[in-house]
């Protein structure tokens, strides 16, 4: 199927489709859309950015029956901006069938949750802590949920949420329908899998690169110290339309803003340290391009949507392949081009060697090219700034700190 008018949708939400600018379904649509339709339960593996929000929404906003004001579909998150984004989705395609769609989590005041929930929602995303409060106080009525969702499964297994997940399931004891989004199959999903659902259908696109094919993945060598001066030069030279700056903690997360504001403008932080307000103001601002670089941790490397990012940067690689993965997947969404920069010392060669067996490319050196096999490395990289700039002179630092290389709290 090639247009989203071949899948027996509403005209409400074919109109809401055509509206948003939704020329085709992406692959993970046109696979998912009729066995959702069809009412079987499925596994999906699909790489960020390849349209899973919508894949569904659409089909649960035109499933749902509107004059009904009970919880008719509940979708399980890892982060409020998750459920924030896949609440904004549901309104947009819903809006003209008057689809309620609501995102309940953390942080916010539970009284004013629970009077929205009373007063009509059919839709409704969460993430698993807020939800538990509200089924422990019997605040919420889970009892006519026709669909569950369970979006970014490893992620939420990765953030200790199995036991929250079972519990939730547990508690939908009647005839449902199940949808699993997630990027990687980790041997907990799949017990979870067979213990909850039924003859579940399962689709993979992931494919042996494990990343999107649109991504041109560069990385720069030099000394722990020239990381900041070398990402300075590269934010002038390639002037991204909008990019995102990875840090592996909240405190490098804002040292890197702070020096990277003297010098240009729109520069903003986001980590799991600021308040919901002010996380919920940061992503709105720069998803309306108000913000033009913002320096993040990991509460921005997974599930968040926005569309303009043409460049990553990717400050200190982590040990973890995924998390490069997830990082990388915030630019070239839905099959447009982007651009991830890498910056390596000696200390991540080992780091980087994994990771290039997991996503098997070959790296595009900008700079120094390393010797990985061990040795000094030879300088027949383009060089950071484009024009031949002698190598910075190395100044005396600490001794680097291996447990710089963990992601304390993101």
């Amino acid at each position: 199927m090639t247009q989203f008018s071949e899948f027996n949708l509403d005209d409400t939400i074919l109109q809401a489709i055509e509206r948003l600018g939704y020329k085709e379904p992406t692959p993970i649509q046109s696979a998912t859309l009729p066995v959702i339709q069809s009412g079987k339960d499925i596994i999906a593996l699909a790489q960020t950015g390849s349209g899973k929000t919508a894949a569904c929404t659409i089909p649960i906003c035109n499933r749902v029956n509107v004059h009904k004001k009970d919880i008719q579909a509940l979708i399980i998150v890892p982060t409020r901006e998750l459920a924030l984004q896949y609440a904004t989705e549901a309104q947009k395609i819903g809006k003209e069938r008057q689809v309620k769609a609501f995102a309940m989590y953390g942080g916010e005041s539970d009284t004013l949750q629970e009077t929205k929930i009373r007063d009509g929602v059919q839709v409704l995303i969460a993430t698993p802590g807020r939800l538990i409060d509200f089924i422990y106080s019997r605040r919420i009525n889970l009892t006519q949920v026709a669909t569950l969702v369970l979006d970014e499964a490893d992620e939420m297994l990765s953030m200790g949420f199995y036991d929250d997940l079972e519990f939730i399931i547990q508690c939908l004891n009647h005839a449902h329908q199940t949808l699993l989004f997630s990027a990687t199959m980790p041997p907990k999903i799949r017990i979870m899998a067979k213990a909850h659902m039924i003859d579940p259908v399962e689709i993979s696109l992931i494919d042996q690169r494990a990343g999107p094919k649109n991504i041109d993945h560069q990385f720069v060598y030099c000394l722990p110290h020239e990381r900041e001066d070398k990402l300075l030069i590269m934010l002038k030279e390639f002037t991204p339309k909008q990019s995102i700056i990875f840090a592996n903690s909240r405190n490098q997360c804002e040292k890197i803003q702070k020096n990277l504001q003297r010098s240009l403008p729109g520069v903003d932080f986001l980590h799991g340290g600021l308040s919901q307000d002010l996380r919920t103001t940061i992503t709105s601002k720069f998803r309306m391009g108000k913000i033009k670089h913002l320096v993040a941790t990991d509460v921005a490397a997974r599930g968040l949507d926005f569309s303009g990012i043409s460049h990553v940067f990717i400050f200190q690689l982590s040990p973890d392949p995924d998390i490069y993965i997830h990082r990388s997947g915030r630019t070239g969404r839905v099959d447009r081009k982007g651009i991830v920069t890498t910056f390596i010392t000696k200390y991540e060669v080992k780091l980087l060697q994994n990771l290039l067996n997991r996503i098997k490319c070959e790296p595009k050196w900008i700079g120094q090219v390393p010797n990985l096999s061990g040795g000094e490395p030879a300088r027949t990289g383009r060089p950071p700034n484009g024009k031949g700039a002698p190598r910075s002179k190395p100044r005396a630092s600490k001794p680097y700190n291996t447990a710089d290389k963990t992601l304390p709290n993101t």
